[in-house]
């Protein structure tokens, strides 16, 4: 019997799920915009239980139909799965997607968000 394969998941653990934390991110975090995404972090103190770092995606109806939009989230959603770990614990990233985030290849998302990461300080320096 072959071992089953780990799941990759991206828990309900790692995700912004209150209002109200989204609301601190916008007022109280650091921003930075780029061409395709826009990133905010907070600095989350002994607030949160676990201390993981959570991640919130935004896409409105700017962005486009809801499979475009659909699209944009999973891949958003999928590179912070790869970035967690590299991440400091006790962080909210919101990432917000533009418009012109439809018609990009996912490198080019990839690229972006590990750019504004470093910008914000929540990634080391390569």
């Amino acid at each position: 019997a072959t071992p089953k394969p780990k799941k990759l998941r991206f828990p309900r653990a790692a995700r912004i799920r209150l209002g109200r934390e989204y609301a601190l991110v916008r007022t109280e975090g650091r921003s930075v915009q780029g061409r395709l995404l826009r990133l905010s972090a907070v600095k989350m103190g002994d607030a949160t239980k676990s201390g993981e770092t959570r991640f919130g995606i935004i896409t409105s109806r700017r962005v486009g139909g809801a499979v475009d939009r659909n699209r944009v989230r999973r891949r958003l959603r999928e590179i912070c799965r790869e970035q967690r770990a590299q991440i400091p614990p006790g962080w909210l990233v919101v990432v917000i997607a533009k418009s012109s985030a439809v018609a990009s290849a996912f490198a080019d998302l990839r690229e972006e968000w590990l750019l504004l990461a470093r910008r914000l300080s929540i990634l080391p320096r390569s």
